[in-house]
């Protein structure tokens, strides 16, 4: 008998009607033959209500104890929906995670899964009987309970689903699906039939509200099918799998980071083990980076800029400042009146001409460009908040998302096995079933469930960089750059801006080794046309070091690891760029396959 996981969060079980309503769910798809495990969150805001009752009594409460006062509105639910069920005649059990047996790592306040037990919830629906999880929660070893943090209950949910077999992992929310974009900011958006786990984890890092990453981590390593629907009515919502909605499309969506910061530590020593120390100390501080960018050396200096949430910014700041001071760094600066937007797509992977279409359509709209990073499926640039909704709406429009892109031949394009190669798997390896990868954690001692993924570490050493300097912070000039480029057919991997300060820009960009010198002749042409002022530099030969895998992002150390690794080897690294479900960085050529030999070594047992 197959089994469903339910997940009803806080506005889906807000009152009793609500309530009475969820379990009507449950008890539908148990008649369509299905065994089902309902993952409820506490009734609407209390977990909202609880924290701010014990503000009221202390400033910075301890975190083991605001653990076991959040828990608590969970339990109230579960206990209701139980109730719930038994008034329409259906035998239900209600399970805290310590009855369960959701183990957890000691962290408070954002744990993470280290092993679920399925033995009582199993025997609970071999009975008949419908199993209602508490979600959010998990006990460490000492006993103690924990919490796992924001969309804790959607992580509870499909971890459940990965640990059991099940057919489906079923999240009920207020809306009915995914859209291209947020439909409360643009109402064109669409609502998408299916999403692949890549799109939906870049998407989710970056804004997306609909999931967490989190909980699509666990459905991407356990090959779980997400099924995002609404709570108020019964039509079919979005899929979350392997496989996207289609390959014809570039783009699948877009998303909008609106509480961003940008930090900027300016003048930092350009040697081995610099981005190390920097990113070791975030990491002890347990915060989360993204759009990382390290600026080609000039004169012996770099600058290192990257964003966090900007609830995060004041403890970053004083954590840069500290190792400002240690590394002998000219200094930290920060920017809070920015957005981050991106377009993400499976399809970027594929087709040419997404980066110059995305500036040219901020740059017709009048929107300067302070960040760029790239990667295979992601393109984010960081802009001025007030110009969010402007910038939105120009890309929504210019990749065509209110309408669902489709092939010559009339299809919209399935996943070969080609394809699938180049997202991340390589040559004759094929991603393991559930079961397989189970079974690999249970084999590797102290391995968590929620443990990084590393699904290869690959070496690129057909590629070349160029960097633009002192170019004119303006709008239209990446625009102008990319697609003066790709009018002579050349492809860009990496793109990488920073020191958009208003005044000047930089840009380091990779193009395969024998289209340089056509680069360097347009990049000439590009000098002319921009007053004459760039300086042009290359480096003829590369060597691009990526780790891709699930959970990159959200493990806070995966780059310090990645950046010490290298450094204890007296690798230097010129160019970082990350994304959610990549790290890359540029080194010198010559230092290539050391480097990639040294990151198999130290991720070895997080390779797939």
């Amino acid at each position: 008998m197959s089994i469903i996981v339910q997940k009803f969060g806080g506005t889906s079980v807000a009152d009793t009607n609500k309530i009475r309503e969820a379990a009507r769910k449950a008890i539908r798809a148990k008649q369509r033959g299905n065994q089902v495990v309902m993952v409820v969150s506490a009734m609407g805001k209390e977990t909202d209500k609880l924290i701010a009752l014990a503000h009221e009594l202390m400033e910075h409460p301890d975190s083991r104890e605001m653990d076991m006062l959040m828990s608590t509105g969970e339990q109230v639910t579960i206990s209701l929906m139980a109730i719930a069920l038994k008034s329409l005649g259906e035998d239900a059990v209600s399970m805290t995670a310590a009855q369960i047996g959701i183990k957890t790592d000691n962290s408070h306040l954002k744990a993470r899964i280290k092993s679920i037990s399925t033995e009582r919830m199993q025997k609970a629906l071999d009975s008949g009987k419908i199993v209602i999880a508490a979600g959010f929660q998990g006990i460490n070893d000492e006993g103690n309970i924990t919490t796992l943090g924001r969309g804790g209950s959607d992580t509870t949910a499909v971890a459940l689903a990965a640990a059991l077999g099940a057919k489906e992992c079923e999240i009920y929310t207020d809306v009915d699906g995914v859209y291209t974009t947020d439909p409360r900011l643009l109402p064109e958006a669409r609502k998408v039939t299916r999403i692949a786990y890549d799109e939906m984890l870049e998407l989710a890092s970056l804004g997306a509200g609909v999931m967490h990453s989190r909980s699509i981590e666990f459905a991407k390593k356990f090959g779980v099918a997400v099924h995002v629907r609404s709570s108020f009515s019964d039509t079919e919502g979005s899929l979350i799998v392997a496989e996207p909605e289609s390959l014809a499309a570039t783009v699948c969506g877009l998303a909008l980071a609106k509480k961003e910061s940008r930090l900027t530590i300016l003048d930092v020593p350009d040697q081995q083990g610099i981005a190390m120390q920097i990113f070791e100390r975030m990491a002890e501080a347990k915060i989360a980076t993204d759009m990382i960018v390290q600026s080609v050396g000039s004169d012996g200096l770099t600058d290192i800029s990257f964003t966090v949430p900007e609830l995060d910014r004041q403890t970053a700041l004083e954590v840069l400042r500290k190792a400002s001071n240690e590394i002998g760094a000219g200094g930290v600066e920060y920017e809070d009146d920015v957005t981050k937007i991106s377009a993400v797509g499976l399809g970027m992977a594929e087709q040419s001409g997404v980066a110059h279409r995305m500036f040219r359509a901020l740059s017709d709209s009048g929107v300067n460009i302070k960040m760029i990073t790239t990667s295979e499926i992601k393109i984010s640039a960081l802009i001025e908040k007030e110009k969010a909704g402007d910038a939105l709406r120009a890309l929504h429009k210019a990749f065509g998302l209110e309408k669902l892109a489709v092939l010559p031949n009339g299809k919209s394009g399935n996943v070969n096995a080609k394809k699938s190669a180049k997202r991340g798997l390589s040559q004759g390896q094929t991603m393991q079933t559930p079961a397989e990868v189970l079974a690999r954690h249970k084999s590797v001692s102290n391995f968590g469930m929620e443990d990084i993924l590393i699904e290869r570490v690959s070496l690129d050493q057909k590629q070349a960089s160029v960097t633009l300097s002192a170019l004119p912070d303006k709008p239209g000039v990446a625009a102008t750059i990319f697609e003066m480029i790709a009018s002579e057919g050349i492809l860009v991997d990496m793109i990488v801006q920073s020191n958009g300060d208003g005044q000047v820009a930089s840009f380091t960009f990779t193009v395969l080794r024998n289209n340089l010198r056509t680069t360097l002749s347009v990049c000439e042409k590009i000098n002319k046309k921009l007053g004459g002022r760039i300086t042009v530099t290359n480096h003829p030969a590369i060597a691009k070091l990526t780790l891709r895998g699930t959970g990159l992002r959200s493990h806070t150390g995966l780059a310090y690891r990645m950046f010490k690794t290298l450094h204890d080897g007296k690798i230097n690294v010129n160019v970082i760029s990350t994304s959610e479900v990549c790290v890359s960085v540029v080194v010198d050529d010559e230092q290539g396959e050391k480097g990639k030999k040294l990151l198999e070594t130290e991720f070895k047992n997080e390779l797939l």
